[in-house]
């Protein structure tokens, strides 16, 4: 070619994966690479957050839902003859079915403070485990017609005896799943978030 001449080249249309490929094994020192390779850190960074976000709005909408679920089976249980405190021993008695592990050690082994429930600290898949069982109880201490401490509490032991098999049998062992961030912590972080994001919306 002579000197000074342009050699004509075709365009070529890529991939979003294409571009990311070349960008990721091309030479940073090259500003336009360097710019792709940047760019491509930025959006990586930016999915993760959201990937994260949404798993902290699931983990504190399952905590919502388990608080309530307790609630109703509360109400369920005082209408059958169980007060308040039969009903933190049938919870108890759940939690140690559930978890191989009563409340105390529980606490104990996932770093949770004294004064907060167990639920505040446990993994998503606790807190839906842990809901699943109760919402089991609601439904069938009413259509077995129990009534009474030791038949209620039976039913609740049974209930998560029989998730937790279910649980064992996928190879998700209740105990050994990783605590998670206080809840209360997470909805707050959320909240700020959301209030940062409706601020700047506004701009």
């Amino acid at each position: 070619m002579p000197k000074g001449a342009e050699k004509e080249i075709d365009d070529t249309l890529l991939t979003r994966y294409a571009c990311y490929l070349i960008a990721q094994n091309g030479d940073s020192k090259k500003e336009q690479i360097s710019f792709a390779q940047n760019y491509f850190a930025i959006q990586t960074r930016r999915a993760e957050l959201i990937e994260q976000r949404i798993l902290d709005y699931e983990r504190v909408q399952a905590r919502a839902k388990l608080a309530e679920t307790e609630k109703i089976l509360s109400g369920v249980l005082y209408e059958r003859g169980v007060d308040g405190k039969g009903f933190a021993i049938i919870r108890s008695k759940g939690d140690k079915a559930l978890f191989k592990l009563d409340t105390n050690m529980l606490k104990r082994r996932i770093g949770v403070p004294e004064n907060r429930p167990v639920a505040d600290f446990l993994s998503t898949i606790g807190i839906k485990a842990k809901d699943l069982a109760a919402e089991m109880t609601s439904v069938n201490v009413q259509a077995k017609d129990l009534n009474g401490m030791n038949p209620i509490e039976k039913e609740h032991v049974d209930n998560n005896l029989a998730v937790r098999e279910m649980l064992i049998k996928r190879n998700i062992i209740p105990e050994q799943q990783p605590a998670g961030e206080d809840v209360k912590k997470v909805e707050r972080r959320l909240k700020s978030e959301e209030k940062k994001a409706l601020k700047n919306k506004n701009k």
